[in-house]
């Protein structure tokens, strides 16, 4: 599983990220992502639901949110 501490990154950067490691994983390559930043907090779930791959929460903390991204096709 990679990782991307993304917690002292501010919006758009944490998505910018996710977007280019989207782009190199394979199908079923997951990623663990912190966020604190409250606009990619908010954002980026909605915008990898909306883009087909699979969130999971693993932690939601007022200041971080802990997610698992499984890249699909």
């Amino acid at each position: 599983m990679d990782r991307l501490d993304a917690s002292a990154l501010r919006c758009p950067l944490p998505l910018l990220r996710v977007k280019l490691w989207l782009k190199a994983a394979r199908t079923g390559q997951q990623l663990w992502l912190r966020l604190s930043d409250p606009g990619s907090r908010q954002d980026l779930p909605g915008y990898l639901e909306r883009a087909g791959q699979s969130v999971e929460v693993v932690a939601d903390h007022p200041d971080r949110l802990e997610l698992i991204i499984t890249k699909h096709p």
